[in-house]
């Protein structure tokens, strides 16, 4: 069964950028588009019911004008919208989300929603925030060598392979050395930092190989992995981060990295960790 690109809707301007950016992502990949609607159990009432109705009505139609041969289906399920999506991720290719829905605070970049489905969902959490007018030309990721960033990497290379355009791969490093440290721990540093480059350059070959049809190009920084991956989003269609890193302690939802690119992108950012059957 093929999967579909999964998005939320609920009749906000974020959640209308979303449907945008996942209804072309599902005719780019081949992809089913199944827009939810999630009617919370505390609000229900005949006129909130009769309202979730015609927001997600109202989102169909909106796809419908330019569909062609896209699959759309609907669902309007109650609860908690974050379990609804959660629960909606374990069969999904990925889930799109607007930064921030209806009852998000204005001084938030990203809603809790949009953090709480990324932090759990089993497939890849799309962020979409701004609109997807804008084309760059490229998509970016961040490798550190871990096994989210390899999965990050792996849906990178099919986003860019889908959009026909390059990957750029950014492994940011930061060496800390200073005046004080003895000369012979100074040189052991530079030693392992030569070594982790090594490896980087490695790996990036090896994704190349993986990856003939997508031009891939490498990108070694000296700074903080969040920052580099949040420069390089400004000028990208989409930037892509695994849940966690190397660093990341095993009871942590999202990595520091992951929650700082999904706070500070300018452009959506999908987050991805490795489905259950990938280990």
């Amino acid at each position: 069964m093929v999967r579909s690109v999964v998005v939320g809707v609920d009749g906000s301007a974020s959640s209308e950028e979303a449907l945008e950016w996942a209804a072309a992502d599902a005719r780019r990949r081949g992809l089913g588009l199944r827009l939810v609607h999630v009617c919370e159990q505390s609000l229900l009432g005949p006129e909130v019911t009769d309202y979730c109705a015609e927001t997600l009505e109202a989102a169909r139609e909106r796809v419908g004008r330019s569909a062609g041969d896209l699959q759309v289906t609907t669902e309007l399920p109650t609860g908690s919208v974050i379990d609804a999506f959660v629960g909606e991720s374990v069969t999904a290719d990925c889930v799109v989300l607007g930064s921030r829905g209806l009852g998000g605070f204005k001084g938030l970049l990203i809603g809790s929603v949009s953090v709480g489905v990324a932090g759990h969902a089993a497939c890849p959490v799309v962020i979409v925030r701004g609109s997807s007018g804008a084309q760059h030309g490229r998509v970016v990721v961040g490798d550190d060598g871990s096994r989210c960033a390899e999965v990050a990497l792996a849906y990178a290379a099919e986003q860019a392979r889908a959009r026909g355009v390059p990957l750029q791969v950014t492994y940011a490093w930061q060496m800390a050395v200073t005046p004080s440290l003895p000369v012979a721990y100074c040189a052991m540093l530079e030693k392992s930092s030569e070594q982790e480059l090594r490896m980087a350059a490695e790996r990036l070959a090896a994704w190349r190989e993986k990856y003939p049809d997508v031009e891939i190009v490498g990108e070694q920084v000296v700074g903080h992995p969040a920052e580099a991956l949040i420069k390089a989003g400004q000028t990208a269609d989409l930037a892509v981060v695994g849940t966690r890193g190397l660093g990341g302690f095993a009871s942590a939802i999202l990595g520091s990295v992951s929650r700082t690119v999904l706070h500070q992108a300018t452009c959506p950012v999908a987050v991805v960790r490795p489905r259950p059957e990938q280990g």
